[in-house]
């Protein structure tokens, strides 16, 4: 015994010396907004601390968030991986980390660092023992022990997207004075929505003030290495949820103190904007070499400061899945310029109901005037179904993102250049969110979903982009290929069939029906969904009756998994007025089932209650993390 704690009292020694050398790092992180700020030339902001800390430090004039809503923008961070590789870009997921990985802290506590979370995690990966010496509103690095350096997130939760709808309200800035963007009609609403939005991140700035002087009151400011960001987007409709740059871009500030400037990125100093592109991807792999330790290969990011630090790189990309209730597949590429999207699902619109944005005032005179025919052209694309296949903007002359050059011969080099990147990432990462989400699960039963993806057996990625391309490519010409995949051994190819069918209307449906007909009994109740959907909605009245009946089956909770009866009642909302003949039977589904995580469980409800004309609940919607059960965060 006496050996052992000898041995033990040297380690511990050799610790305290590898941690004292290794600076403290501090994040101040706010939700919900983007780069609305002073130090990003928005005259109309008021954010007079963190302007301060970019004119002693640097800002990054392009950072994504990969994805626009915070869970899979934070799985993102957590893991130094793309969502779409591990399985966890499904808002309110929940899925395994990859075999033989860490989240980050964990690299950082084995180096000696104090880690404390103030407060929300919000992952869609199980998070492993021992991440955190501390997560919750007690978290604070006063806690750690003598010398030790830490790293500390506070995360100030007043901007959240709930705030921007709270009434009464004490305004700071005037609704007459604020920028309405081209994309949202000029409303008193919107203006209101807008000025109480730039009043929130007044307050996340005052917040990160009182952390700034707290840190400086300590003796701590020469030491401690000082990062700013917002966790995607603004929470305001197109901005919040939508993967272009008004959803992804966010402001990220950093400050590297004299004593550590060595580990700066190599581009800093004082005063200055970086253009390097960076994305919340990178900042896994960042930390690690700020404190010297060399990001492991299976992290996706690249250190753009420490010892590791890389060259910066072309592109940074984002990402959107499920939201909430309401299934989705797009990709997004920028190279700080242009914007590419890439749409799998481009029959539904980029305004899919979410029952929960729509409690923001703007969403509903948005969409009202959208309805009577008021809304411009500009305002009508967030609506408007289809959406385009692509989407290509340039953010020089069009930083709403209002008009897509995507069909422009001018621009056919750049559109290409920007898909060939978006398709060698999908490639590189293993993309498995091209698979429907309860198909990603069951095939990934006894591993992870990444490790399932990089299983070529088990997950033929590239005849899956390829199927997956060719059906949401809505080219005429593609549907001999699409007739020709409902043979296939593989049910994801005989569901991008099935989708390709359905986003090609009564024209798809005529050429594939004997197809489609057999789909509607596959032994995937994922293809079933989509075959039955298309007959539904554009057959005859002899497919309809049959593809309604068995549509309802498919969304009895009882009988099928949540994620077959989620897709089944996205189906029939979609389908208006031509549901109508199953509105009884809808009534009788069970609103609760048995899901593999609680995160799931209230998006069956919401459908349901949507369907059913009730009023959707909201568990957690804009309850203070303080007052949360254990487990829930805000969107």
């Amino acid at each position: 015994m006496k050996l052992l704690s000898i041995l033990l009292s040297a380690f511990s020694f050799q610790l305290s010396a590898f941690a004292a050398d290794r600076p403290n790092i501090l994040w101040l992180t706010s939700e919900d907004h983007g780069p609305h700020m002073g130090c990003y030339g928005d005259t109309f902001a008021t954010t007079p601390n963190v302007d301060a800390l970019a004119a002693k430090g640097m800002l990054f004039k392009r950072v994504w968030s990969n994805a626009p809503v915070c869970a899979a923008a934070r799985t993102t961070l957590i893991a130094g991986m793309y969502p779409p590789s591990t399985g966890g870009e499904h808002m309110r997921s929940m899925t395994q980390m990859p075999k033989g990985t860490k989240m980050y802290p964990q690299f950082l506590r084995e180096a000696g660092y104090y880690c404390t979370n103030n407060s929300k995690e919000d992952y869609n990966l199980k998070k492993p023992e021992g991440v955190w010496d501390l997560s919750s509103g007690n978290a604070h690095w006063k806690n750690r022990k003598d010398g030790q350096p830490f790293f500390a997130i506070f995360n100030e939760t007043c901007s959240h997207e709930s705030q921007l709808r709270k009434r009464p309200h004490e305004a700071i800035h005037d609704p007459a004075k604020v920028r309405v963007p081209a994309y949202h009609p000029d409303t008193p609403e919107v203006r209101q929505d807008w000025a109480q939005y730039y009043d929130q991140v007044t307050l996340a700035d005052a917040s990160a003030g009182k952390r700034l002087a707290e840190l400086e009151a300590a003796g701590l400011a020469a030491d401690t290495i000082i990062f700013y960001y917002a966790d995607h987007g603004s929470g305001m409709p197109r901005n919040k949820r939508w993967p272009c740059n008004s959803g992804l871009q966010v402001p990220m500030v950093v400050y590297f103190p004299p004593n550590w400037k060595h580990l700066a990125p190599k581009e800093y100093g004082a005063g200055l904007k970086s253009d390097r592109l960076v994305s919340f991807v990178d900042l896994a792999p960042t930390l690690l070499s700020i404190i010297g330790v060399q990001p492991p290969e299976w992290m996706q990011g690249h250190a753009f400061a420490g010892k590791f630090q890389t060259e910066p790189q072309p592109f940074v990309y984002g990402f959107r899945g499920r939201m909430d209730e309401r299934i989705d597949t797009v990709r997004s590429v920028t190279d700080g310029r242009f914007v590419y999207l890439r749409n799998f699902m481009p029959h539904l619109s980029q305004a899919q109901h979410v029952s929960y944005q729509f409690e923001t005032p703007s969403t509903r005179v948005w969409r009202k005037a959208f309805d009577d025919g008021k809304a411009t052209p500009e305002q009508s694309i967030f609506w408007k179904e289809p959406k385009d296949a692509e989407e290509l903007y340039d953010l020089q002359s069009d930083p709403d993102e209002v008009h897509n050059l995507a069909a422009k011969p001018e621009h056919a080099e750049t559109l290409a250049k920007m898909r060939t990147a978006q398709e060698n990432l999908a490639l590189k990462i293993r993309d498995v969110g091209l698979l429907p989400e309860g198909e990603m699960h069951q095939r990934s039963e006894g591993t992870t979903p990444y490790d399932m993806g990089h299983d070529d057996k088990l997950y033929p990625l590239a005849r899956i982009l390829k199927a997956a391309g060719n059906a949401s490519s809505m080219k005429p010409d593609a549907i001999a290929d699409l007739k020709a995949g409902f043979a296939d051994s593989d049910n994801a190819i005989r569901y991008w069939s099935a989708m390709g069918i359905l986003m090609r209307g009564t024209t798809g449906v005529e050429a594939a029906r004997q197809e489609l007909a057999k789909a509607a009994r596959d032994s995937s109740t994922h293809v079933q969904v989509a075959a039955n959907w298309a007959l539904a909605k554009h057959g005859n009245d002899y497919d309809r009756p049959a593809a309604l009946t068995k549509l309802v089956n498919l969304a009895n909770w009882s009988q099928h998994n949540v994620f077959t009866a989620m897709s089944a009642l996205n189906a029939i909302d979609d389908l208006g007025d031509k549901a109508k003949p199953i509105a009884e039977q809808l009534k009788t589904l069970p609103a609760k089932g048995e899901s593999p995580d609680g995160r799931f469980a209230g998006y069956v409800a919401r459908l349901l209650a949507g369907l059913n004309g009730g009023k959707p609940a909201f568990e957690d919607a804009g309850e203070p993390p303080s007052k949360k059960k254990k487990g829930k965060g805000k969107k």
